[in-house]
């Protein structure tokens, strides 16, 4: 694939190590993105997604970072801006599932506000420091906020009530950062992806292959972490300049209304 995003840019990915977010930092690579990566975890995983970003030419740097500690977040994306002097992309992938399935009724305070921390919490601030750095730089290139919500946005699963309620505030966040950001030329879009194939996921795979045969996504299959990647790094290459806001289902079909 040629890489079609003008001058080199630079990209912020949270939660990157591995699965979707490995994807995305591939996908923009090969768009022509230089990559920074964060995590809570600094391992192997995150070598090995370094190792892929420079594969594809272009330079990779990971920061370890809690996305929880709302304090960190303003050395987290200057240090990014220090790596290749400026930043045209954030992509929020970091996020948590719910410590455990079970009753709505039985939802705890520590575990609500442990995901609600990072998936909104630490989403939106982030979003915000990204944001104020933008609107005090310019750039000649295209500049993006990309936000990987879930088919949770919408959809509701009772036994994980606070991974529903952490995601279905991002399409209003996204909303309002499209409305705050569009004088600045900065392009605000959300993934939702469905049910797909990660180290996330591998834990309930038996019942997800057994409702697939049941019909629950009409494509029949799981989604490939590519296919997340493939679409943000559309959505950040600046290809769809005047659809700020927009939302781009990644789920087979999943999300759409049928009878």
């Amino acid at each position: 694939m040629s890489k079609i995003s003008g001058k080199c840019s630079t990209a912020l990915v949270t939660g990157a190590r591995r699965g979707i977010g490995r994807s995305i930092c591939v996908a923009l690579a090969r768009r022509g993105f230089d990559i920074v990566l964060t995590d809570v975890v600094d391992d192997q995983d995150a070598a090995t997604t370094c190792g892929l970003v420079r594969d594809e030419g272009q330079e990779a740097l990971f920061i370890q970072s809690d996305l929880s500690d709302v304090a960190s977040h303003e050395s987290v994306v200057e240090e990014a801006v220090r790596f290749k002097g400026s930043l045209e992309c954030l992509v929020n992938n970091a996020g948590i599932g719910s410590p455990s399935r079970g009753d709505l009724l039985d939802v705890s305070p520590k575990a609500f506000d442990a995901v609600l921390g990072v998936n909104l919490r630490g989403t939106f601030f982030t979003t915000q420091v990204v944001a104020r750095h933008m609107c005090a730089t310019s750039s000649t290139a295209a500049r993006s906020i990309v936000t990987v919500s879930s088919v949770s946005a919408d959809m509701a699963s009772p036994e994980r009530a606070e991974y529903c309620l952490s995601k279905s505030a991002l399409p209003m966040m996204t909303r309002l950062f499209a409305l705050r950001l569009a004088s600045a030329n900065v392009g605000v879009f959300e993934v939702r992806p469905g049910i797909i194939r990660t180290p996330m996921t591998s834990g309930v795979a038996e019942k997800y292959e057994a409702r697939f045969r049941e019909g629950l996504v009409p494509a029949g299959r799981w989604g490939e972490s590519d296919e997340v990647g493939q679409a943000v790094a559309t959505l950040a290459s600046g290809l769809l300049p005047f659809a700020t806001g927009s939302v781009v289902n990644v789920d087979g079909g999943l999300s759409i209304p049928a009878f």
